[in-house]
């Protein structure tokens, strides 16, 4: 699997410790990409350590079940993230970067590592979940034409409109995982999203929360994002 100018073959290609990005509510699947602006000063010292080595970052939550009052930083972590490589970076001139990350697969978090005087978090992570390095695996699995239909009805329901022309030409691993990470779902949903075995399962629970929103929309209640 290609990712930027590195190639990932399996878990080998990959270090067992990352520098870790608590991140509330944001999703990062494999090969797909996500903005950020970076301006915390421990996480532009992450930037700039990720620079100089390996490029690679972990993207993962804040547990649900942490006080609301402890920061993201020191916040107890789900037990699933996603690595990123660096892809591109800019300056803005103003001390804070603009970050692109390209997934590359998930981890497991399986303990942290001692920050050894750094100001970010360090976690010992395994990577298992071989089926990320494959990319477009499972994609005939997926029913498209039912992920569609739901999609439509969430646009409708919204006034939004889509590029459906873009939507037809892209892979249905790119569909599902680039319309899973834009979602306007809350952390847990964003979770069960990452954690799903295979891209069907993805596809699915997507599905399936969609139509909890919609049904709620149409009995009068409020959807639920957070």
């Amino acid at each position: 699997m290609q990712v930027g100018n590195a190639s990932y073959v399996g878990p080998a290609d990959l270090p067992g410790e990352l520098p870790l990005f608590p991140l509330k509510g944001v999703l990062l699947l494999p090969r797909g990409l996500l903005p950020l602006i970076v301006f915390e000063p421990r996480y532009l010292a992450m930037v700039d350590a990720a620079l100089s080595g390996d490029r690679l970052i972990g993207i993962i939550q804040p547990r649900f079940d942490a006080d609301d009052t402890v920061e993201e930083g020191s916040a107890p972590l789900c037990a699933v993230g996603t690595v990123g490589r660096i892809t591109a970076i800019a300056e803005t001139g103003d001390g804070r970067y603009q970050v692109t990350l390209t997934g590359v697969c998930r981890f497991r978090l399986t303990d942290e590592a001692p920050p050894a005087g750094l100001p970010y978090r360090l976690g010992r992570v395994v990577y298992d979940f071989p089926v990320d390095f494959e990319p477009r695996t499972g994609e005939d699995e997926v029913d498209r034409a039912a992920f569609l239909a739901v999609f439509e009805a969430y646009l409708d329901a919204n006034e939004m409109e889509a590029d459906w022309d873009a939507v037809e030409k892209a892979s249905t691993e790119a569909l599902i995982n680039t319309l899973s990470m834009m979602s306007p779902y809350g952390p847990a949903e964003k979770q069960a999203l990452l954690e799903a075995p295979d891209l069907r399962t993805r596809a699915e629970t997507l599905i399936a929360i969609t139509e909890i929103t919609l049904a709620r929309s149409a009995d009068g209640a409020p959807p639920t994002f957070n």
